[in-house]
């Protein structure tokens, strides 16, 4: 874990970025980003080979800044991204260069929020849990095994888990695989692979479950 003094944009061009904070997990596919405030500690890691750029932003230009969140990309923004990072750090901040940053933090803010974030609990024992379902999606152990994992009873870690992450260990856990799931639709995957990798036992329970979250297959589910 570590943070810095200003604020940190992760675009990833190619492969898949997992960045986690004390709150909450994050899965960045390629083509969407990662908006980091000034003085968020968070971890990176890379599944696989990684392809990605970076862009600090002087945390003077937004006094009251949003929350670390995950952000689609458009084709506009990835320009704007790729032009800014040539820029040396003394670019000129009142000529062209200054008014392409300009141009880039505001399509950065008027990018919609990408669906890739898991809430994570500060109890250890319940953070255990959510890491060993974070590294394998696919895990079915039930909510038993899953307590005993924590050290804990069954009522008192279903009571602790809805208090700490806003919901039941098989909701977060959907959302997990969700966030897996599109994760590697991006990556160019094939629903029927998706579907085992992500722990349904067919690809028409996997597109069941996807169309009930996001309204459409995910051969229809719109991807940069």
């Amino acid at each position: 874990m570590h943070a810095h003094d200003w604020i940190q944009v992760l675009y990833a061009c190619s492969g898949v970025m997992s960045v986690e904070t004390p709150s909450t997990s994050f899965v960045v596919p390629p083509q969407r980003a990662l908006w980091l405030p000034a003085g968020q500690r968070h971890e990176v890691s890379c599944r696989g080979p990684v392809s990605l750029r970076t862009l600090y932003v002087d945390p003077a230009l937004y006094p009251d800044p949003p929350p670390c969140r995950v952000i689609e990309v458009s084709d506009f923004l990835k320009a704007l991204i790729l032009k800014v990072v040539s820029f040396g750090a003394d670019y000129d901040a009142d000529g062209h260069a200054g008014r392409i940053v300009a141009v880039l933090l505001d399509e950065i803010a008027a990018m919609p929020l990408a669906p890739y974030g898991a809430v994570m609990p500060a109890d250890a024992r319940l953070l255990r849990v959510c890491r060993a379902i974070l590294a394998q999606p696919a895990d079915d152990r039930d909510v038993d095994d899953w307590a005993r994992v924590a050290g804990m009873g069954r009522r008192t870690f279903t009571r602790a888990f809805k208090r700490e992450t806003g919901m039941g260990l098989a909701v977060w856990r959907q959302q997990v695989r969700l966030m897996e799931a599109l994760s590697l639709m991006a990556a160019g995957r094939s629903v029927t692979t998706i579907a085992f990798d992500v722990g349904y036992d067919s690809p028409s329970a996997f597109t069941a479950m996807f169309r009930r979250a996001y309204g459409v297959p995910p051969s229809l589910y719109a991807l940069p």
